[in-house]
């Protein structure tokens, strides 16, 4: 199993739901995601980030399908638009 985390800061806190709800629907979309779970800080700490992203993968290769996915492709440039910045953990369990 793989887990896929990413953590985003946004340009405007207000697009945080907007960000979780289009990151969760692609759970039916992307047939290779095990399970998806998105967050939004409460914290509000400088060193906290605004989103986080964490899925469940079966493999390396179901995670290089979902990112080359075109629902995931699609998401790509609006969470561009939206964020300063992004940072990504793989890990196997």
């Amino acid at each position: 199993m793989i887990k896929h985390i990413v953590m985003w800061t946004l340009k405007d806190k207000a697009d945080a739901i907007k960000v979780k709800n289009m990151l969760e629907g692609l759970k039916g979309k992307v047939p290779s995601i095990i399970d998806i779970e998105v967050g939004i800080d409460v914290n509000g700490s400088e060193a906290a980030a605004d989103v986080v992203l964490y899925s469940t993968f079966a493999s390396m290769d179901d995670l290089n399908a979902y990112q080359h996915h075109p629902e995931h492709q699609a998401v790509i440039p609006l969470m561009q638009a939206m964020t300063t910045s992004r940072m990504v953990a793989d890990y196997e369990i």
